[in-house]
């Protein structure tokens, strides 16, 4: 099995360093933004807010990637570095859904029949 360091290819130039880099975030971007919609998931289906940061979780996913990094003829402290990144900017955007998501049914349960007519009764 070849690890992932032995496939970067020498390069003369910034220019086929970019290139390289560039053709590497076209695949990147697209995992990361189903990774990242996964969070949407996450937030619909914890039932309350101090669900969305699970340290035990964070380390899990620390651990494993850092043996994934050292696997693949990686540096372990620089994968962990973005990994801590990435779940940070992830949390934020699962808290963010969290109450997307509790807004939007609290919005819905306020146009019930039922609520306007309490609504309508109260005033």
């Amino acid at each position: 099995m070849t690890r992932a360091v032995d496939k970067v290819k020498h390069c003369h130039t910034m220019q086929d360093v970019r290139r390289e880099v560039n053709a590497l975030d076209d695949v990147l971007v697209p995992l990361l933004v189903e990774r990242v919609g996964y969070m949407t998931q996450a937030a619909r289906i914890k039932q309350g807010v101090e669900q969305v940061r699970d340290e035990a979780r964070i380390e899990a996913i620390v651990a494993r990637v850092r043996q994934r990094a050292e696997a693949e003829g990686g540096d372990a402290e620089v994968m962990e570095a973005i990994y801590r990144s990435l779940m940070e900017a992830c949390i934020a955007y699962e808290h963010r859904e969290f109450a997307r998501l509790r807004a939007g049914q609290a919005d819905a349960a306020q146009n019930t029949p039922a609520a306007r007519d309490a609504a309508g009764s109260a005033a």
